[in-house]
């Protein structure tokens, strides 16, 4: 199978199946810059508006073989699953027959968390004869570099709270919880779980300014890195312009994000927050220790 990455128009069409955010519209924006077509597989309830103007289809989470077929009949080989979806309520979802097939292994999957969920998800794709791609790969997204990637480099106890919250993502990472947490002047305020990267910078931003930082003096970071069990080609952790507003907003001082293992979008727009507000960014080494 070719691979539809090489900017040539007479490839594939890139299938994407699409949840909310702006990373699936970045993955589709550079399909277009490369002449490259794409299918949008708009999942029902998760449907992003900025990806209207693209060619697709709105289907059910649960139409696995509405999906497979629609792929097909656009004529797609790579197909690249970005955006936001929330756990669907399994007892609602009205499944065809593959996906009806497929409900009881899919429900086992989701018992043990998101990322067996979305195996299972990836290995029925790849049983139908698509290949699944990462994000990076598919958008040109920036995979994150090492050491000061935006602002200034981070205090000594800002590195600190580095290591501490490293280990922190990296052990709820292990459960299969969330990719992030925030820790401050040694002292976990939050981690992430379903509710998701934004909520828990809200939720931190609620707590007792007595434990966080504020605008005239900025402390604590939010770190961010991949589930050790999880697949890198969906659901690598992506910042973007949102992340920086939201971090600014809880008094932070900085996000850090594992080396290779973080996607950032949108990152002209970053560094403008970033020096706006006077955080940083880091790259910090997967085998990263206390």
């Amino acid at each position: 199978m070719s691979t539809a990455l090489e900017g040539d128009a007479g490839h594939a069409p890139l299938g994407i199946i699409a949840g909310l955010g702006h990373l699936p519209v970045k993955i589709a924006e550079a399909a277009h810059a490369r002449n490259q077509k794409v299918f949008v597989v708009r999942l029902k309830g998760f449907v992003e508006p900025a990806l209207d103007s693209y060619p697709g289809t709105e289907i059910g989470i649960a139409e696995i073989g509405k999906i497979l077929k629609a792929l097909k009949h656009a004529e797609c080989e790579d197909v690249c699953f970005a955006g936001r979806v929330a756990r669907p309520d399994f007892a609602a979802l009205k499944p065809d027959l593959k996906g009806l097939s497929l409900l009881p292994k899919v429900v086992a999957a989701a018992r043990q968390g998101d990322d067996a969920l979305l195996r299972v998800l990836v290995e029925t794709v790849e049983a139908d004869g698509f290949r699944v791609i990462g994000a990076e790969q598919a958008s040109g997204a920036l995979l994150a570099g090492a050491g000061v990637i935006l602002g200034a480099a981070p205090s000594a106890e800002c590195m600190a709270d580095i290591h501490k919250a490293a280990e922190v993502a990296a052990e709820i990472g292990r459960l299969d919880i969330g990719q992030g947490a925030i820790v401050c002047d040694g002292l976990v305020l939050c981690v992430e779980a379903q509710e998701g990267t934004d909520l828990m910078l809200q939720r931190c931003a609620q707590l007792d300014p007595k434990l966080r930082g504020d605008a005239s003096h900025r402390k604590g970071v939010l770190v961010k890195r991949p589930k050790p069990i999880q697949d890198r080609r969906i659901d690598l952790p992506t910042i973007g312009p949102m992340t920086i507003e939201g971090a600014a907003a809880a008094g932070l001082a900085g996000v850090a994000v594992e080396t290779g293992g973080a996607l950032l979008v949108s990152i002209d727009d970053m560094k403008e927050l970033a020096d706006r507000y006077g955080l940083f960014v880091y790259g910090f080494p997967k085998d990263l220790k206390e």
